[in-house]
């Protein structure tokens, strides 16, 4: 007797989008939270939609991993990709990214430790409000650039990770296990406040507003905090990366 598994397979499908339409609506209302107006929150959503159902069609309780776990991924990844299409960030803001992350190098290189704030505003030539509005700018271009890591440091701390493509090859996987022992480093360095923002902002999921409230600050502190610290990131990623490829 034949076994007909396709409808089931259908059934199940359906089903699991359904139950968790909302879990799209809520990551796309927190999304939706870090970019500017001129992005429709309804466009994340249709996307997401999208994304879980990619996600529904693959999912196998075989694997052992909760549905929603495996969906969150899937959905976010398809709204990111749709962001990165845009490309609505303008030239300027870009520029002003690189300058940023140049001052923290060369600060860094010459100071031998992080660099305060102050001395960050003084080497882009910025008065403290100018360079804290620049700060808040660069919160539109950090969208997507980091995530949630598989798994914790050592004590504890959550990891973040760069966006990973799902369908990447064994070449690719252990290049980004190579990658996340150096983001861990990199992150181990970071000022303990900064990295307690990112801890709960991308593995807690807390808003800025609630991380405010847990650290005694406002709201755009937090936002221009979150800025500083991933950019530190990158440059000391690019830094160890770069060391790495000298020894190699």
């Amino acid at each position: 007797m034949r076994v007909k598994t396709s409808a089931a397979t259908t059934d199940d499908r359906d089903r699991l989008v359904m139950e968790h339409v909302g879990l799209v609506k809520t990551l796309a209302q927190r999304l939706a939270q870090r970019l500017p107006s001129q992005v429709e929150m309804n466009d994340l959503i249709s996307v997401g939609v999208l994304g879980l159902i990619d996600a529904a069609t693959r999912y196998r309780p075989s694997l052992g991993v909760p549905f929603d776990a495996f969906a969150r991924r899937r959905v976010n990844g398809a709204m990111l990709d749709a962001l990165r299409e845009l490309d609505w960030a303008p030239r300027s803001l870009r520029r002003l990214r690189r300058e940023m992350d140049a001052a923290v190098a060369s600060l860094r290189h010459r100071l031998g430790r992080e660099p305060r704030e102050d001395e960050i505003a003084e080497a882009m030539d910025l008065s403290v409000p100018a360079y804290e509005k620049a700060l808040e700018q660069l919160r539109t271009l950090e969208v997507g650039s980091v995530r949630q890591l598989d798994a914790p440091t050592p004590d504890g701390t959550p990891l973040i990770e760069l966006c990973i493509d799902a369908s990447e090859d064994a070449v690719a996987q252990l290049e980004r296990k190579e990658l996340k022992v150096h983001l861990a480093r990199a992150i181990e360095e970071l000022p303990e406040r900064e990295r307690q923002i990112l801890a709960m902002y991308y593995q807690e999921e807390l808003t800025l507003a609630e991380i405010g409230e847990v650290i005694g600050v406002c709201e755009s502190r937090v936002s221009q905090l979150r800025s500083l610290a991933i950019s530190r990131l990158r440059t000391l990623l690019r830094s160890s990366l770069g060391m790495a490829e000298a020894r190699a």
